[in-house]
């Protein structure tokens, strides 16, 4: 295992141990020292990977978002398709431990400071996403990209609730067909079409609704 791994190894266990106690004792009565003692760490140990409490609940975002700016920042075919990819990826995180989740999803719901940044949490996703769709689609109406980006926000987040208020796990391919939809609805769906030889005669039909950057990126793409 290498340093990095065991970096993160040893900050997934403080979240752990600290998302315990809050479920058990309460979020305020909760201590640093505690959470430390649990997870087996020095106080400034803790202070060294966490700045506080609230950012041992937070920690995950923070972490996940630096990934899917690093995805998005590579490049993709359709921008509109990496968006949902993006979004794929950080349902995956959450689903792949759906009891600590639950059990911060309840911590989180009990203290209002908690839930006033989680809104702020989920409003940074959706601003990443509005932000690559303006950089990557040139031209690109910025209610187009805050619109689509706000719909896989909304998307995301009501798939990730109902596991997160369940007791069972929740495929992924719900997302996905969810976030399938939702690019249907915007016109921007990569459905497959017949490739066509060098010298056919191409039309292309495109939704009255498909923004106009899409239009050109896919015209663009076609004609090579």
């Amino acid at each position: 295992m290498t340093d990095l791994d065991q970096g993160s190894a040893s900050r997934t266990a403080v979240i752990a141990a600290a998302v315990e106690l809050f479920a058990e004792r309460g979020f305020d009565q909760t201590s640093v020292d505690q959470i430390a003692k649990a997870a087996g760490v020095s106080r400034s140990t803790f202070f060294r990977q966490f700045g506080g409490k609230e950012d041992v609940i937070f920690a995950d975002h923070e972490a996940l978002l630096e990934q899917l700016r690093a995805f998005l920042s590579k490049p993709h075919e359709n921008p509109w398709q990496a968006v949902c990819e993006a979004s794929v990826i950080a349902f995956r995180h959450f689903a792949r431990d759906p009891e600590l989740a639950r059990r911060r999803y309840t911590v989180v719901r009990q203290v209002p400071a908690l839930r006033n940044r989680e809104i702020v949490a989920v409003f940074r996703y959706e601003r990443l996403f509005d932000e690559y769709l303006r950089d990557a689609l040139p031209g690109l109406d910025p209610v187009d990209a805050v619109g689509f980006a706000a719909l896989v926000t909304a998307v995301h987040n009501h798939v990730l609730r109902r596991l997160l208020r369940g007791t069972k796990r929740v495929p992924v391919s719900v997302l996905q067909a969810a976030l399938d939809d939702a690019m249907r609805r915007f016109g921007v769906h990569p459905d497959a079409s017949r490739t066509p030889a060098d010298d056919d005669v191409m039309v292309a039909v495109f939704p009255r609704r498909m923004p106009a950057a899409e239009v050109a990126r896919r015209l663009s793409s076609t004609l090579g």
